[in-house]
């Protein structure tokens, strides 16, 4: 039986690791843009709290 170093030497690649296709990690700067769109679901959640007290209390 062949010891662990040669077992797998036969099929695998000179350069095993392959290379890295995106960066890691990240920061402020990957973040991606979403406009205002989180403004206006703020807007939509508040007229809608607005108009539910609304109808409660008339």
């Amino acid at each position: 039986m062949a010891d662990g170093g040669d077992f797998y030497s036969g099929d695998r690649p000179e350069n095993p690791k392959p290379a890295q296709d995106r960066t890691r990690g990240g920061g402020p700067e990957s973040r991606p843009r979403t406009g205002h769109r989180h403004v206006w679901i703020w807007w939509v959640v508040f007229a809608v709290v607005i108009l539910v007290l609304f109808f409660i209390f008339i």
